[in-house]
């Protein structure tokens, strides 16, 4: 996410990688339960699919990136499908850049809990827009999971979920299969895409680099000699940390209380 201080730092093994805040983004994902949320966030992170369900509290991955010599940040915040804090629910809203909202294509009631969420974001970033003051888009996907399974299983229409997309250039809509990895890196390039973020953030537009190579990375210089024609690099750190509620409240009160305002008691509830 966006500005907390004019530079992140993020810290793993030997490396410490400089971002700056411009180019630090937040990606939510959210959905009910058992939908695919997580095994989509194992597709985009390193290729995998667990077959084993795990149920989420709330999972906190980071990616680093440098695309022809900048330095990129992306926090992905796989959210619980229970909602058993609707407060946090309300803050992971709040401090979101870019949102993946996922139902399963054979379940009614998770595709009827993407369009109660779709509202909530929509509610709760026009309230913020209207403190800030800022005119900035909202990228959405809206994603349908588990199109490989058969046809007679399917409990919504394509037609329906394109529907929740049609009036908002910012929003689009993705049947895909966690997997069998369908139709996954094209979702991700299209919500890259209509973020303004560099498409090779895409999980198979980008050289996947260890940890070990950390205190290269950030360098404008940097190249792998194996990979030629290739100048966007991208690396998990394997120890992020979630920042805590106190610094997101403090995120989104800084962006409320900018210099110039003067309704410093003003901001958008998270209750």
């Amino acid at each position: 996410f966006q500005g907390q201080a004019m530079m992140k730092t993020m810290s793993g093994g030997n490396c410490n990688l400089n971002v700056p805040a411009k180019n630090s983004y937040r990606m939510v994902v959210l959905g009910a339960s058992r939908v695919g949320k997580s095994s989509i966030v194992s597709r985009f992170l390193n290729g995998r699919f667990e077959d084993q369900y795990t149920p989420t509290i709330e999972d906190f991955h980071r990616k680093v990136y440098n695309i022809r010599g900048d330095m990129y940040q992306l926090d992905i915040l796989d959210t619980s499908g229970n909602h058993p804090f609707p407060a946090m629910r309300r803050l992971s809203i709040l401090t979101g850049d870019v949102f993946i909202l996922v139902f399963s294509l054979d379940n009614r009631e998770s595709f009827d809990e993407v369009k109660r969420l779709q509202k909530q974001i929509l509610e709760v970033k026009s309230c913020l827009k209207n403190k800030t003051k800022e005119s900035a888009d909202l990228p959405m996907v809206i994603c349908g999971n588990k199109n490989d399974h058969s046809e007679i299983f399917r409990k919504v229409r394509t037609d329906e979920g394109e529907n929740l997309v049609s009036s908002d250039e910012n929003c689009a809509y993705f049947e895909v299969s966690a997997k069998k990895n369908t139709n996954v890196d094209e979702m991700f390039y299209v919500l890259f895409s209509m973020a303004k973020l560099p498409h090779e953030m895409s999980p198979s537009l980008h050289r996947k680099i260890s940890i070990q190579y950390g205190d290269a990375f950030q360098q404008k210089s940097f190249r792998m000699h194996r990979v030629k024609d290739m100048d966007a690099y991208g690396m998990i750190s394997p120890f992020a940390r979630r920042p805590s509620v106190n610094s997101d409240l403090k995120y989104i009160k800084s962006k409320v209380l900018r210099e110039g305002q003067s309704r410093e008691r003003e901001k958008c509830t998270v209750q």
